[in-house]
């Protein structure tokens, strides 16, 4: 960046709200809420140019896996530059994109065989949709048009990502271009009824998605799922049993079951990827966010040998998958992705991190009495604090009071990024915080929910 003296540091946030469109952001709100300009980054903490320092507690919207900068990563991707920068992936392969799909292969719950990249989550998303609407048009079977999801369910912001997805702040907007897919009840946790065991609750729900597959079945053509953890509708939480179960009715009624791993995938839940703690194999498995340790845009969907098959044929046929992006497979972010694999299988990361997510959880247990707090979940390193007007009714707060907002910004006072999911308060740190930071960060949370409430 230019230190010129038209461009002086100290305007770079003036000079962003002049020419940026931010995601995911009413700009109106920077008339009031600073713009952070941070110029550097360094294990889990964010610099900005006015010196202060943050905390990334959300990892930088959940790509950081193994903090900013990471020394082997950044050495990878300087030996990479050296090397090759970019091709076109159509006719053409690379090192890079050729090991990581063995690598993911290799880590990827058994049967999963096939690798086709992408750019990023969204796109990820489209690809399985795709794919498997085509995989069924490819047997002849046109009337596999439908997919299933969850209530709660988001699944990214294209349009095929945005029709699967069920939170009305991101879909509501864009119903008109969207389709609409088949809604079963989430199996999460937090909508228990009263005196129902986990166990009843997955039945129950399994239930419901059984009767939707037998009155449906013949018309649809997968169930998408976020395992363990519905990540943007709330960080909603359920139990590993639903998987198995809807793996076995996915199996039963033959269709695809398609598992959304882009947030929850490389340890944050405690195992490589979440499916592992249901020991089933989803026939389409999307990842993307920490796959390059949060350094650069990728993705990866990994599928079967039986669904490749399905589109192996003569270009006559017109049988092919015929779908791709400019940067589908670069060569540096496939080498970032390499020696992110990397740190996990030379690095006990998932051991480290059980002592971290122990301590986090033994953090968050004076917030469960809190009158303003209805529920405090954890899975892995993923942790939620559900902040409402009454404990005893779960009455919310009206979204309109942006009370989340206000733990934010009492976050920035204190050096802390908190983002909330509305009301909901949650972490997701790099693995390479502390035991200190980690501290900080709940005591930040605690301090700004008590400001919030008051």
């Amino acid at each position: 960046m230019s230190n010129s003296p038209d461009h002086p540091k100290s305007s770079l946030s003036a000079r962003d709200l002049a020419v940026v469109w931010h995601p995911c952001t009413q700009m109106h709100d920077h008339e009031t809420i600073p713009m952070l300009a941070i110029e550097r980054a360094e294990g889990a903490w964010l610099q900005a140019s006015d010196g202060r320092r943050y905390l990334d507690a959300v990892s930088s919207w959940w790509t950081n896996v193994f903090g900013h900068r990471h020394p082997r990563i950044v050495a990878g991707l300087k030996d990479q530059l050296d090397r090759l920068d970019h091709i076109m992936l159509a006719g053409m392969t690379h090192e890079p994109a050729v090991a990581l799909a063995e690598q993911l292969i290799r880590l990827a719950p058994p049967g999963l065989s096939r690798v086709f990249y992408a750019d990023n989550g969204s796109s990820a998303i489209e690809v399985a949709l795709k794919m498997s609407f085509h995989y069924w048009r490819n047997l002849g079977r046109r009337q596999r048009t439908r997919f299933i999801a969850l209530t709660g369910s988001y699944h990214g912001e294209t349009i095929g990502a945005l029709s699967v997805t069920d939170v009305p702040l991101y879909r509501n907007t864009y119903a008109p271009l969207l389709f609409e897919p088949l809604l079963a009840p989430s199996p999460d946790a937090y909508l228990r009824a009263s005196g129902e065991t986990s166990s009843q609750h997955v039945a129950r729900t399994l239930g419901k998605m059984r009767d939707l597959l037998a009155k449906h079945a013949q018309e649809v053509a997968a169930v998408i799922v976020e395992p363990l953890v519905q990540c943007a509708g709330g960080m909603r939480m359920h139990d590993a049993a639903y998987l198995a179960g809807l793996r076995r009715l996915c199996d039963e009624f033959d269709v695809h079951l398609i598992a959304d791993e882009i947030a929850v995938g490389f340890g944050r839940t405690g195992t490589l990827f979440a499916c592992e703690q249901a020991a089933i194999t989803p026939d389409f498995l999307c990842l993307s966010k920490g796959l390059t340790g949060g350094t650069l845009p990728l993705s990866a969907v990994l599928t079967t040998s039986a669904i490749h098959a399905a589109f192996y044929a003569e270009y006559s046929s017109g049988k092919a998958f015929l779908h791709s992006h400019s940067y589908t497979g670069n060569a540096l972010a496939c080498r970032a992705a390499l020696e992110t694999i990397a740190i996990f299988n030379d690095e006990p990361v998932l051991v480290a991190n059980r002592t971290l997510s122990t301590h986090l959880a033994a953090r968050l247990e004076a917030l469960r009495d809190h009158p303003h707090v209805s529920d405090v979940r954890q899975t892995g390193m993923i942790a939620a604090v559900e902040m409402v007007r009454n404990r005893a009714t779960r009455e919310e707060f009206p979204a309109n009071e942006r009370r989340g907002l206000r733990v934010y910004l009492h976050g920035l006072t204190r050096g802390v990024i908190l983002r909330p999911l509305g009301n909901v308060i949650y972490f997701m740190p790099p693995y390479c915080v502390t035991i200190d930071e980690i501290d900080l960060m709940v005591d930040v949370a605690i301090e700004g929910i008590e400001r919030a409430v008051a």
